[in-house]
């Protein structure tokens, strides 16, 4: 009698422990490395068994959180019983994998399993993960227009600096995906982006290489926020532990560095000071930091 497949069996256990209410609806389900720790299996089984719930519209990627049980089937579930296969399709499939799982999880043979069809058909629509990666950049950049350029320089560069972090927002990968400055992505919506601000500095009286600068200066700083982002949202994923837990962990070792009598100056800082750390208010404290710093820039340049 043949054995039932691994894939075949993990698929079966979660599916009885979402029917037991065990797994509720908008629960997380049991990450691919999660799967793997649990059932010690390879990677690939672990995604084979999570295709299969998600083509039977039990569970849904949701971006920022992983693959969570599902209310109702979603694009990516139904991915394999959708309309015929086509570019728009599989960059879209691509996005929500990504969005679910991080940018490392994106394969060309994933985005295949989910969709229910052989990696050869990718390959007739999109040439290699290079090229789908830098279509599913274009995609989330064009998601939301920034709109007219105000008049005033430093709206515009606020606007500019915000709206970049909420498209990383909505996709934390894209902080990897778009990482390199060096070797820049060719893309329309990202071009239009660089215009967008330049124009922005048009009236400013800074000379043309001040305005680039500028402009890469600010990419880089929401860059780095949104990579840190990113990289603490994978660790969450990876660990299980929240931010707290984590801290509340690895406390004893950091109290027994800071105590040691070789960092004095940051020990006093938090001996009389609660401070936490809020990605949100870093990131308007630098920008605020960073525009007066240009506002400077261009009263040289006005005087």
């Amino acid at each position: 009698m043949p054995t039932e497949p691994p894939y075949l069996r993990i698929a079966a256990e979660l599916r009885r422990r979402i029917a037991s209410g065990e797994l509720a609806p908008g629960a997380r389900v049991p990450s691919i490395r999660a799967v793997v720790r649990e059932w010690g299996v390879a990677m690939a089984t672990a995604t084979k068994a999570l295709a299969v719930l998600r083509a039977e519209g039990l569970v849904r990627a949701v971006p920022g959180v992983g693959t969570v049980v599902a209310d109702r089937a979603s694009p990516l579930a139904a991915a394999g019983d959708g309309p015929a296969l086509n570019r728009a399709r599989i960059v879209r499939t691509a996005v929500e994998l990504a969005d679910a799982e991080g940018l490392p999880s994106v394969s060309m043979r994933r985005v295949a399993t989910i969709l229910a069809t052989s990696t050869m058909a990718l390959y007739r629509h999109v040439p290699g993960k290079a090229e789908l990666v830098r279509l599913m950049s274009e995609e989330a950049l064009g998601e939301r227009p920034l709109g007219p350029v105000p008049q005033h320089w430093r709206t515009g560069l606020e606007l500019a600096a915000r709206w970049l972090r909420a498209v990383y927002g909505r996709h934390p990968w894209m902080a990897r995906a778009m990482a390199s400055f060096t070797r820049p992505t060719a893309s329309p919506h990202a071009m239009r982006y660089t215009e967008w601000v330049l124009r922005a500095l048009k009236g400013t009286g800074l000379p043309p290489h001040a305005m680039l600068h500028i402009h890469l200066t600010l990419f880089a700083y929401v860059q780095g926020l949104a990579q840190a982002a990113d990289l603490e949202a994978q660790a969450r994923q990876d660990t299980g532990l929240s931010d707290e837990e984590w801290m509340a962990r690895n406390e004893p070792q950091f109290e027994a560095v800071s105590t040691g009598g070789h960092f004095q100056v940051l020990h006093t800082l938090f001996e009389h000071d609660d401070f936490e750390l809020d990605l949100d208010v870093l990131f308007e404290f630098g920008l605020g930091r960073t525009l007066d710093g240009i506002a400077v820039m261009i009263g040289e340049t006005s005087a």
